[in-house]
């Protein structure tokens, strides 16, 4: 008896190292995904046009890193607040954290080399080896043409500098493990041509990260098999819920019976400045649906996304797209 009460108290102790070590080596030696390349971005005035195009209208990088105006539809960014960060991803909203959108003006990163920017936006990988939590869609932008994101950093850094310092994220337990664990290298593309309509609407897509808020997720990961079919849930402080809508080309609850024509209209009737421009009351239908900013798309690139969009598995999903806190 006294032999196998030793027995487990030793396989007890290995267990105990073991898991002692793994946390370890998650903690201390990951994320591991290589040094932040030595490089230097074009900052021609066409490179810096193409970054201005990314980051407002495509993937969208001003509308997190800047201040939002929550009283009007869609929360658009408040003048005068652009890329100084601050805006907090919480508890409240369903993160297992507290997640800090960063300064990218050039008061917040001037610390930083083009490479390690680079690295950052596409890996998940701050200056100083930690992870990021993919609030930054950094996997989806790590698929893109490398190209495209040095034209992103370009433009970040003709930004007017704003002096704001941003409270550091944290994650809960045990996230602040997880964590290390996300960050991947880039897998970068080559952007295809715009004739060629459908491998272009899927670059777009991916670029915009149009399939993370449209496929259901549980516990921060997408439910295989729902993607672009809609219903994931995004909560406002005051406790109303926007649902993201169904996207796929189910013509009973999709976009399958929408003409090219009703899906542009429906961005730019969405980007309109007076339709925008009305306050909201408290539980009033809203959206986390940054349409100002997409409204900025050209047709061109709308049109790629709505092809593309109609080539996705239909999946029927009847979606209830707002619920108004309860009293």
């Amino acid at each position: 008896m006294k032999t196998l009460i030793k027995a487990l108290l030793w396989l007890l102790l290995i267990i105990i190292i073991f898991i002692i070590g793994a946390l370890l080596y998650v903690k201390l030696a990951l994320p591991n995904v290589g040094p932040a390349p030595k490089l230097k971005v074009n900052s021609s005035a066409e490179h810096v046009a193409k970054g201005e195009y990314l980051a407002n209208h495509v993937c969208v990088c001003i509308d997190c890193h800047s201040k939002r105006d929550q009283t009007l539809f869609s929360a658009p960014p408040i003048a005068g607040t652009i890329g100084m960060g601050g805006e907090l991803f919480d508890q409240k909203y369903g993160f297992p954290g507290a997640y800090y959108a960063k300064n990218i003006t050039p008061e917040g990163i001037s610390r930083y080399t083009d490479g390690e920017l680079l690295r950052a936006i596409t890996t998940g990988v701050d200056k100083d080896g930690k992870a990021l939590f993919p609030v930054m869609m950094y996997h989806y932008y790590g698929q893109m043409d490398q190209e495209d994101i040095k034209d992103i950093i370009a433009y970040i850094r003709t930004l007017k500098p704003i002096k704001n310092e941003v409270p550091l994220s944290v994650s809960d337990f045990p996230m602040n493990f997880i964590i290390n664990m996300i960050p991947e290298k880039a897998h970068f593309t080559k952007c295809p041509a715009n004739s060629d309509t459908l491998a272009y609407g899927r670059y777009l897509t991916n670029a915009a990260g149009c399939m993370e808020c449209h496929t259901q997720v549980d516990k921060g990961r997408l439910i295989a098999g729902t993607e672009f079919g809609g219903g994931r849930a995004f909560p406002f402080p005051d406790g109303s819920v926007a649902n993201s809508a169904n996207i796929t080309p189910d013509k009973e609850t999709g976009i399958g019976g929408w003409s090219e024509e009703q899906f542009l209209k429906m961005f730019r009737v969405r980007n309109d400045s007076a339709a925008l421009a009305t306050h909201l009351k408290p539980s009033e239908t809203n959206t986390i649906m940054p349409w100002v900013m997409y409204g900025g798309m050209s047709d061109e690139d709308l049109s790629a996304i709505f092809k593309f969009l109609q080539s996705v598995k239909p999946i029927t999903n009847h979606i209830v797209k707002f619920t108004k806190a309860k009293n």
